[in-house]
This record gives C-alpha cells, structure tokens and sequence, in this order.
C-alpha cells in the first residue's frame, strides 16, 4: 500500500495539468472576479470533480476555484464528490483552501450578515465518504484542531481591516441535508451551545487534511435555521432568505477572500502541513 501511495503522489506531481498555490470553494458568482480566468477539466481516481475548475489571478497568486455544487447549483451537498474536489485541488498543487459556506446561525448574538471563522465542527451526516485511505493503510488523523490555526489568523486579521462584522471563532455542526433541520433539531444544537449549522464542510475540510492542505472555513450567516426559542417574530429559514442575504453579502466575501489571499506566505509549519505524520498505523 505504501508504494501505492507513492504512486499517487507521483501522478499528482508529474501531471501535466496547470497549477495554483489557493483553492477556493464556494458560489459560483466568485470567479467573475478573478482576472485572466481559464477552465479546466480536472480527472481524479476519485471520479469527477462538481465542476471544471477555473484558475484565475489574485494579488499575483494563482487560485483555483471550484464551485461545489456545480456553476448550476445542480448537486446537493450529499451528493457532492467532495474526493474528487479535493484530489483535483492536490493535482494541480494546491496548498491552502478557503472554504467559504453559508450557514444558519444557532445563537441570538449570531446575526445573519456576519461571519464565522470557526475552529470547530460536528458531524451529523451519514453516509458520505470521508476517506482517501479505506484500507490496507489506515490512518487515525488527531482531529483536535480541525481548521488551520495560521490560515484562520490570516482571515480574522483580514477581516479586522475591512471592517467586517465577524465571530473569531464557533463550532459549525454538518448535517446531511438537503432539508432544513426540525425545530427540535435546531433547539439541540443551540442548546449545546454550537454557533453555526450547515451542509457541506463535512468531509470536505477533513478530506483536504488527509492530504495535508491548510484549509479554513468562512460561514456567512444567512439566517437563523429554525427560529429561536421565545421569538416569534424571527421565523424558520427558506431559501429565499439564503439567496437574499447571500446577494446583500456576496461583495464583503469576495473583499474578505481577495484580502486574505494577499496575506497567504509561501512557507508552511502548521498542523496541516506534517497531517499524515503520526496518524498512519504502521
């Protein structure tokens, strides 16, 4: 199995495909800001990524950019192949990721409008495959600190400048989707004192540590999920309030992500980038 892992690293590194130092996940509205933009279809061992990936400029860095549903928005977040985006973003050399979401929030003091650079999640989907190494090799990943400590420095402190309205920190608890949580759901996660809930960064963000790329979550609250306890008037979530609050937000995220990849150094020390050091089974 060790020459196997070779072996894909090998085909990782003599590809021909182009390459980009930052991936970037999220809504398809984010590429049209990029400059000199070229797609790219991407083959993994894994199958086929959500959609081609567009690499584009920003603050002389190369970025790849994948839209996770698809540029249609075509693939709920269960039925997305987050390996194969994953694998392509390791193909073409990436070594951090920006995994912006929109989310619900689960606390009054949590305001759609804001963002949350969380530094810890819950996983509550089922069935997702959330492994590059289902066997002989094993790996058990320590998991205490699950976003880059360095990336999510770069991004509070991005955020401070521009002023934003952000949480420095949160837990973000992942459930399956693609429906809306109960009620009763949602008063559990808040009563667990989580701060945010979303789709889709499971496996997603564990998926990039398994190939030891920094990766950092940026959780634009959209509205908040089932209501709350004793608020009448702040009613259960639609999409047509994702959509609206998304749009009245979208500058701000782009202005967050452009100032932070302005900050991303070459050289790497973190957690992320000796992952796989002490988690293989030997």
């Amino acid at each position: 199995m060790a020459l196997k892992y070779l072996r894909l690293q090998e085909r990782i590194n003599m590809t021909g495909d182009p390459k980009a130092d930052i991936g970037v996940f999220g809504g398809s509205g984010f590429y049209s800001f990029l400059e000199e933009i070229q797609e790219y279809k991407v083959d993994t061992p894994y199958g086929t990524p959500s959609d081609k990936v567009v690499i584009g400029d920003v603050e002389g860095r190369k970025v790849a950019f994948i839209p996770r549903h698809g540029r249609g928005h075509n693939l709920p977040p269960h039925k997305i192949n987050y390996r194969a985006n994953i694998y392509a973003m390791k193909k073409l050399g990436v070594k951090y990721i920006f995994g912006p979401c929109t989310s619900g929030s689960l606390q009054p003091h949590v305001k759609p409008g804001e963002f949350v650079i969380c530094d810890q999640f819950v996983d509550r989907t089922k069935g997702r495959i959330d492994t590059f190494y289902d066997g002989p090799k094993t790996i058990h990943m320590p998991m205490a600190e699950p976003y880059c400590p360095v990336l999510r420095k770069i991004v509070i402190e991005s955020a401070k400048e521009l002023k934003i309205d952000f949480h420095p920190k949160g837990t973000i608890v992942v459930i399956q989707g693609p429906r809306f949580s109960t009620k009763a759901e949602s008063r559990w996660f808040a009563d667990q004192g989580w701060e945010v809930v979303s789709m889709t960064q499971y496996p997603e963000m564990y998926l990039a540590r398994e190939q030891e790329i920094c990766y950092v979550n940026i959780s634009l609250i959209t509205d908040y999920d089932a209501g709350l306890e004793g608020r009448p008037e702040i009613k259960p979530v639609t999409m047509e309030d994702v959509i609206r609050v998304f749009n009245q937000n979208n500058e701000k995220v782009k202005n967050l992500l452009f100032k932070a990849i302005s900050k991303v150094s070459g050289k790497r020390d973190c957690i992320c980038s000796h992952a796989l050091k002490d988690a293989v089974v030997n």
